[in-house]
């Protein structure tokens, strides 16, 4: 197609890097906030400005977050890499007769379990997909292996709306809105602000579920009319081969890591102290990041069987947080320079004037929708636009719940057209960009038309 081709060639040539990206915005935010903010301090503007991006890039409550956040990642992915999680791919891939069923076939499982885990769902959609084309190779089955790779990426466009989804599961923190509200609002606002917002307003909110189960049918249904009138397509896979661990002789204390009495065990010890913990926690419904990875860390351990596996699997999963690890500290020094400069308050009180209660979390989705293609990371933009949306739905009235869901859904469907997060999947499926981009706008469009109209009636 066309259109697909001209976006990916604005992409390559018109975005750098991410790292680029946050770069050019950290220089562009210093220029606009010393150009139209006010100096507070005695010294120099542009000293103080420095100062407030530095104090940003070391924000102890933010650093905090980003190891969360990488966590996330590492866990799930090193969750599919485990043997039941094998078994239970190959299991799926048993299932593929057409393209209509080897592309609903990898779309549902990948949206319900990234629902779960965003990490999990971005390894486990593009392994899916993969096994798919070499199972209908294998058994010399037609099908259109770039619509079953997009099926493959469809769970970045529900993640942001689950239990990983860095914004609500951030703010069900005890303290976290107020650490990160210090500097931007005037103390009567801050006293609007809750101790938290629990997931049970957020994620498991009735009207976020019908939501996900809404986008999860409609999507399943467009991908089954999609490859009922797709052509099938060559492919030339080798067999993808999930990480394992080699048998040796054994001496001594090595035998520890590869024991499963001794993984087990200490897997089942986590779990336990898990419900110990966060019992009570679960009964409200009310997820938090640390509560999240350690009931990860537990089960990716049973589940792996052995320490050798487990630290296998997390060395081999380990590169992808490369970008949440040095992009995050650039995002949370722009967030210091809008905090403490005023910029925040400021460009709040534009949405204020053009928005009301109706509009505001419209115009956070399409705004949130833009922002994604410049900061391709969930938690980065929180850290970024999180404070100007809080500030502006308190100054409107707006449900801060719906307010938080708009931003998130906004950030998450356009991950169908911001190539960053599929470049995992392109590389394990062996796609291109533009063969998947046809039909990952397409999923954007239904899912945009889902969105708009549940926040207009939630």
């Amino acid at each position: 197609m066309a259109l697909t081709q001209v976006i990916e060639r604005i992409f390559k040539r018109y975005l750098p890097s991410p790292f680029a990206i946050a770069i050019l915005l950290t220089v562009v935010t210093m220029v606009l906030a010393l150009c139209f903010t006010e100096n507070v301090s005695e010294g120099s503007h542009l000293v103080a400005i420095l100062s407030y991006w530095e104090s940003g890039v070391w924000n102890s409550g933010l650093l905090v977050f980003a190891y969360q956040m990488m966590l996330i990642l590492v866990l799930g992915h090193v969750l599919v890499l485990s043997k039941p999680m094998e078994r239970l791919i190959l299991g799926i891939t048993k299932l593929v007769k057409t393209t209509s069923s080897a592309a609903v076939l990898v779309a549902l499982p990948t949206m319900l379990v990234s629902f779960f885990n965003w990490g999990l769902g971005l390894i486990f959609g593009a392994i899916l997909a993969r096994k798919v084309g070499e199972y209908a190779q294998a058994n010399n089955i037609p099908i259109n292996y770039p619509l079953v790779g997009a099926s493959g990426y469809v769970g970045l466009m529900v993640w942001h709306g689950g239990i990983s989804g860095s914004a609500p599961i951030k703010v069900s923190e005890a303290g976290h809105l107020a650490d990160l509200m210090q500097n931007v609002s005037a103390h009567t606002i801050l006293e609007q602000l809750p101790e938290l917002i629990s997931t049970s307003s957020t994620v498991f909110n009735p009207w976020n579920l019908v939501l996900f189960t809404l986008v999860v049918i409609a999507i399943s249904l467009v991908i089954h009319f999609l490859g009922r009138s797709a052509k099938p397509t060559s492919m030339d896979l080798k067999e993808y081969r999930f990480q394992s661990v080699q048998n040796k002789k054994l001496e001594g204390a090595e035998k520890l890591d590869y024991s499963p009495w001794v993984a087990t065990g200490f897997g089942i010890l986590i779990l336990g102290t898990f419900l110990i913990q966060y019992l009570p926690s679960l009964r409200s419904l009310n997820i938090t990041p640390n509560m999240l990875n350690f009931f990860m860390l537990g089960l990716a351990i049973v589940l792996h069987g052995s320490f050798k596996s487990f630290l296998t699997a997390v060395e081999e999963a380990i590169g992808d947080t490369a970008g949440i690890l040095i992009q995050f500290p650039l995002y949370f020094g722009i967030m210091g320079i809008m905090a403490n400069s005023g910029m925040i308050n400021g460009i709040s009180d534009f949405f204020v004037s053009v928005s009301n209660a109706t509009t505001l979390p419209i115009f956070t989705f399409l705004s949130a929708g833009l922002v994604n293609i410049f900061v391709p990371s969930g938690g980065g933009q929180w850290a970024v636009q999180g404070p100007l949306v809080l500030e502006s739905a308190l100054q409107l009235g707006v449900p801060l719940p719906k307010a938080i869901m708009a931003l998130a859904y906004g950030d998450q469907i356009t991950n169908m057209l911001q190539p960053f997060w599929a470049l995992p999947l392109l590389g394990i499926t062996k796609l291109k960009a533009k063969e998947i981009l046809p039909y990952t706008l397409v999923f954007m469009a239904v899912g945009s038309i889902i969105y708009i109209l549940g926040l207009l009636l939630w």
